[in-house]
């Protein structure tokens, strides 16, 4: 069922009323309406469409979906299509809820995919700010921005924290070569498809603010700020995880590298070191003459050989790290 609900002067006066009193509510000047449309169907959204009088193009771009974070112009509405996201720690993967929004001078209306994109936040924050929601339309679409925004921004934290999981996991005694890489795949996946959501809301935070589009006023500029400036840092804090990410898939390789190298250089240590009594008892083992030849000297003899040369080889390996 769509939600709606009606401002005046920034006072919820009435709420979830049919839609096809849209026009009866709005006939008012000083009112503000909000209507919400979850999984609509086409002939649902043609008629809040008739009631605002919508853009043909806009309709079908929030009844198709999977549109790309966007802020396009139309006569007499705006037309908005963003992301909320949220990060699944177990497995690591970045989870979107798809929302567009029909802004018009007096009416604000979303359409959400599913129910990915809660309304509790963003219905509390209306709620909680009567005084920003006074401003019109344009605090509610500030109110919706910032909701949006601030999942960015916890998605960010979120994979910052589970990088550095992934540093620990690098560093530990014990090698987790196939964890660090099965994680780095998935954390590195969802930060690409976080970038394709986050970078575009500059440009969409900064359209909303120009003043030809007349959406922000004076009194809201500054919360709009706020939120460009919360996008800003959501954006390179993205980037530099991505980096760190490559960093430490690099890293997992120059590690496996040394381990080998190590693991290389001590088996041939210990391949030396036996040879020399392979060499020895060979010797020994010839059957021509020799000194000690059939006698108990003999063996002491090659006992003592192999006990020294190789004990010496075993010492200079450990004193040159080899070992």
């Amino acid at each position: 069922m769509p939600r709606t609900r009606c401002y005046r002067g920034g006072v919820l006066t009435d709420e979830d009323f049919p839609i096809d009193q849209l026009s009866e509510h709005l006939s008012d000047a000083s009112s503000v309406v909000w209507v919400d449309l979850c999984a609509p169907d086409l002939e649902d959204l043609q008629l809040v469409a008739d009631e605002l009088g919508l853009h043909r193009l806009a309709v079908e771009d929030a009844a198709q979906g999977r549109q790309r974070p966007k802020l396009d112009h139309y006569a007499g509405h705006d037309f908005l299509s963003a992301y909320s996201v949220q990060l699944d720690v177990d497995s690591g993967q970045l989870v979107t809820g798809e929302v567009h929004a029909f802004i018009t001078p007096s009416a604000l209306v979303t359409v959400r995919r599913d129910e990915t994109f809660s309304l509790d936040s963003l219905l509390s924050r209306w709620d909680d700010e009567v005084a920003l929601t006074e401003l019109g339309v344009g605090a509610l679409l500030h109110g919706l921005l910032d909701v949006v925004v601030d999942s960015h921004f916890e998605a960010v934290e979120s994979l910052d924290d589970q990088i550095e999981q992934l540093e620990d996991l690098l560093f530990d005694d014990r090698p987790h070569d196939r964890s660090v890489q099965r994680r780095s795949f998935e954390l590195r996946k969802s930060l690409v498809q976080l970038r394709r959501v986050v970078l575009p809301m500059r440009e969409v935070v900064n359209t909303v603010m120009r003043r030809d589009i007349g959406l922000v006023t004076p009194e809201l500029v500054p919360y709009y700020q706020d939120v460009y400036d919360h996008v800003l840092r959501a954006t390179e804090w993205t980037e530099s995880l991505r980096d760190l990410v490559n960093t430490i898939l690099e890293t997992n390789l120059t590690i496996q590298g040394n381990r080998l190298n190590i693991i290389t250089k001590k088996v041939t240590s210990w391949a030396a070191i036996i040879a020399v009594p392979t060499a020895i008892t060979g010797f020994y083992g010839q059957n021509l003459p020799y000194p000690g030849f059939a006698r108990q000297s003999g063996f002491v003899t090659s006992s003592i050989l192999i006990l020294a040369l190789s004990g010496a080889l075993y010492l200079a390996f450990r004193r040159k790290d080899w070992l």
